[in-house]
């Protein structure tokens, strides 16, 4: 059986010429990044670093800022102010179309609610993410059938999303993400919407894939996953960074 490694983030030997994919210290660079809407500041100079292989969890309550840092690494999201570097590359000097380039090769976001198209079977979910970068049918088909097998889900494949368990729907949401090799995995809230045994699931999932290489940032409000799977705990209060804590 072909290593988990090649399924999830393909050889480990990765081709020279791109800068993007040459070894580096830091994956995830933000530097005072500040973010306001009217005269609320939803980021207030927020610096931080991620290393490749590395998995932190972004917590707080609610409004503290999370999920618009984890919009601003996702090129969702502009900053008012303040730098943010994901792979060597700014992504806050790019246009929107090289925005959308790099959203499509460069990271995999996995959403609490599945984000999962009701009208396409499990395997054309999965695919479309292949097909919106170009990718040939038949390459793209091969690739998600093998992320099926590796994530357990194969016999679901031409399942659509209704008939699906919480769990199931978020393992093909994973699969999707997981499509262009990523070098960066979201995850916004992925046990939000899942039962406890789902949701442990899916944990289970996320440390797998960490423990093989993949990099994870992870915005949540559940402990479990964050005990479990984080090497690093950023708490976010109003917009600021308000402690980190190694496991």
């Amino acid at each position: 059986m072909t290593d988990a490694r090649t399924y999830i983030q393909g050889p480990t030997r990765r081709p020279s010429g791109s800068p993007y994919l040459r070894p580096m210290e830091t994956m995830v660079r933000l530097r005072n990044v500040r973010k306001e809407y009217g005269e609320t500041a939803a980021l207030a100079g927020v610096t931080l670093d991620i290393r490749p292989g590395e998995a932190v969890a972004v917590m707080g309550p609610s409004g503290s800022g999370k999920s618009t840092l984890l919009n601003m690494v996702a090129g969702l999201d502009r900053p008012t102010s303040g730098e943010v570097v994901v792979g060597g590359e700014e992504i806050t000097a790019m246009g929107e179309a090289a925005l959308a380039r790099y959203r499509r090769r460069r990271i995999g976001m996995v959403f609490q609610f599945f984000n999962l198209l009701d009208d396409l079977p499990v395997l054309e979910n999965v695919t479309l993410a292949a097909q919106l970068l170009g990718t040939p049918r038949r390459q793209a088909l091969t690739r998600a059938m093998e992320l099926l097998e590796e994530l357990g889900i194969a016999d679901r494949r031409n399942a659509y999303p209704v008939t699906l368990s919480g769990g199931e729907r978020q393992r093909v949401g994973v699969a999707r993400a997981l499509m262009n090799r990523p070098a960066l995995l979201l995850a916004d809230e992925p046990t939000g919407a899942l039962d406890t045994r789902s949701g442990d699931q899916v944990i289970d999932l996320l440390l797998d894939l960490n423990q093989i290489g993949q990099t994870l940032l992870i915005v949540t409000h559940d402990q479990r996953l964050a005990a479990r799977c984080a090497d690093r705990v950023v708490e976010v209060e109003d917009g600021r960074i308000a402690t980190e804590a190694a496991r």
